[in-house]
């Protein structure tokens, strides 16, 4: 069984993948933005072995969850499922792409790593110049994809993978969305823990390998985003 730290895990696709880990018999630890969202999701799996407290439009604060989670231990999977739709470019910004960046510089390395894209990555605006004031949801998402295409190259002894979820019923899709809610996290689960070693740098739509915007595979694009992040926050990722 494996021990899995997951962000952003007290709703929605978090909430779900966190769910079928600890069912499975996995040792999963949680993540809250707030002390009320821990207590609430304590209440709902308290079967969860801890339940981490940070809000990651913060850098100090993701800086602190960093280092409870090393408290912990190494994990052998994170995933990066904590995501925001809806906020200012800087927020977005923040939350979406430096805090997975941030953390996967901090963390113990685990021996998985899953990012939580989106299919709203392809043709997404991308400046580097300027990613603080222009990015988007969708480019968030792209970014995340350039950090696990990059990771994936610098670290051989990660499995690092990202997946599409789907437009599944969430609190963030909405009642109305199409896709299959189970299939949009039984795919987090299989990456996190059974999917062969062979998927590294390959990004997922239930469970079937998807073809990501061109510019994923961009090697001086994705050494130039990692600059640029590590620029602006002052953390470079190790390699």
């Amino acid at each position: 069984m494996a021990t899995i730290f997951i962000t952003g895990s007290t709703t929605g696709l978090g909430f779900l993948t966190a769910q079928q880990l600890i069912a499975d018999g996995h040792t999963v630890t949680l993540h809250a933005r707030t002390p009320q969202r821990a207590a609430e999701v304590r209440q709902r799996l308290p079967r969860a072995a801890h339940v981490l407290v940070g809000d990651l439009a913060d850098p100090a604060a993701v800086k602190e969850l960093a280092h409870q989670a090393n408290q912990i231990g190494t994990f052998d999977a994170v995933i990066h499922n904590a995501g925001i739709n809806h906020a200012l470019a800087d927020t977005l910004f923040q939350v979406n792409a430096v805090a997975p960046y941030l953390l996967t510089a901090w963390l113990h390395r685990p021996r998985r790593l899953v990012f939580v894209s989106s299919i709203m990555h392809h043709d997404a605006p991308l400046d580097l110049a300027h990613l603080t004031t222009t990015t988007t949801y969708g480019s968030s998402k792209l970014q995340v994809l350039l950090l696990m295409a990059a990771i994936a190259r610098h670290w051989p002894d990660v499995i690092a993978t990202a997946v599409h979820p789907g437009w599944v019923p969430t609190r963030m899709g909405g009642d109305q969305a199409p896709d299959d809610l189970t299939l949009g996290y039984t795919t987090q689960t299989w990456l996190a823990t059974t999917a062969p070693a062979s998927v590294s740098g390959q990004y997922f739509f239930h469970q079937t390998p998807a073809e990501p915007d061109p510019r994923v595979a961009d090697v001086q694009l994705q050494e130039a985003y990692l600059a640029q992040l590590a620029h602006l926050t002052g953390v470079v990722l190790p390699k």
